[in-house]
């Protein structure tokens, strides 16, 4: 069966960098399971799937647009260590939710300079190149309840 809009995919992956660093991977655990078409994984990688069926490897570069987006100076900004009242130590790398007015959005600690805090709305991997190392593992027709919810359901996907 060929990946295709509406199928359940199964993946083992190893995602590097351009320096090489491995930042993810499936390796040790159970292959990543996505419902193709409803923008579970990045688009540049999904895209690039499309076609593929159990068996086939590849290896695929995906740009910052079709990856996490490019990285947005505008979602950084200083604010003062008294907004993170009840946290003991702020350091680089927590993540917390922040109230926007586009609803909920994680933000990262980038950079702490005594009471002044650096956050950051982008997306740890927002500009960078992504390189995937890829082997389709299975492919399999979804159910209608993982049609109607837009993800997987079970082992290596979504559990209710």
């Amino acid at each position: 069966m060929q990946i295709a809009k509406d199928k359940v995919v199964y993946i083992d992956y190893t995602l590097t960098n351009d320096a090489g660093e491995v930042l993810d991977s499936s390796q040790g655990v159970e292959p990543l399971a996505y419902l193709h078409g409803a923008d579970n994984i990045v688009p540049g990688l999904e895209r690039e799937l499309d076609g593929c069926k159990a068996g086939d490897s590849l290896k695929v570069s995906v740009e910052p647009a079709d990856g996490y987006g490019e990285f947005n100076a505008e979602l950084t900004q200083v604010v003062p260590s008294s907004m993170f009242e009840g946290v003991e130590q702020i350091e680089v790398g927590m993540q917390f939710q922040a109230e926007t007015p586009d609803g909920v959005q994680v933000i990262r600690i980038a950079e702490v300079e005594g009471d002044n805090i650096t956050i950051d709305g982008n997306h740890p991997l927002a500009g960078q190149q992504l390189n995937f190392d890829v082997t389709v593992t299975e492919v399999r027709e979804a159910s209608a309840e993982e049609l109607e919810h837009g993800h997987v359901h079970g082992a290596g996907g979504h559990h209710h």
